[in-house]
């Protein structure tokens, strides 16, 4: 068993994504730096354009959440919920994989406030984020055990 209790959380958050219908639907991949912010690529899809064949907005928003809550909740043993998310859409994903980063503002005792960024492949910034992530009571443990 790993003793950091990040990469333990991040791990089993980690598992926690690779059950979410989700991941299939975007055809996104996490993974976690030894910090423990995370990291979404999504491939581009057409099913995800809007009518000018391009990523919509709103897929982009669910990119920058992802990134945002699953770095939050490696600070915690508990979930963490979504209370605040901004986005800021500042170049077109011109049909190019993305990627989704994450970093820590501040991780309080009940609140944590997280940076997301989006990138193409090609490297342009695509979006900016900031989230507040509430602390809930219920412990992380995977659906069906605990």
């Amino acid at each position: 068993m790993n003793d950091d209790p990040i990469r333990r959380r991040a791990d089993l958050l980690s598992e926690f994504f690779s059950h979410a219908p989700m991941k299939g639907t975007f055809g996104m991949t996490l993974s976690f730096d030894e910090a423990g912010d995370a990291t979404f690529h999504m491939p581009n899809n057409p099913q995800m354009h809007h009518s000018f064949r391009d990523t919509h907005g709103g897929v982009i928003a669910t990119l920058i959440d992802n990134a945002g809550w699953f770095t939050a909740a490696t600070r915690y043993d508990f979930w963490v919920n979504t209370s605040e998310l901004t986005v800021r859409l500042l170049e077109p994903a011109n049909q190019e994989t993305l990627i989704g980063r994450g970093s820590i503002i501040r991780a309080g005792g009940r609140v944590c406030v997280a940076s997301m960024t989006v990138h193409s492949a090609s490297g342009r910034l695509v979006a900016t984020g900031s989230g507040s992530f509430m602390v809930s009571s219920k412990r992380i443990a995977l659906p069906g055990k605990g």
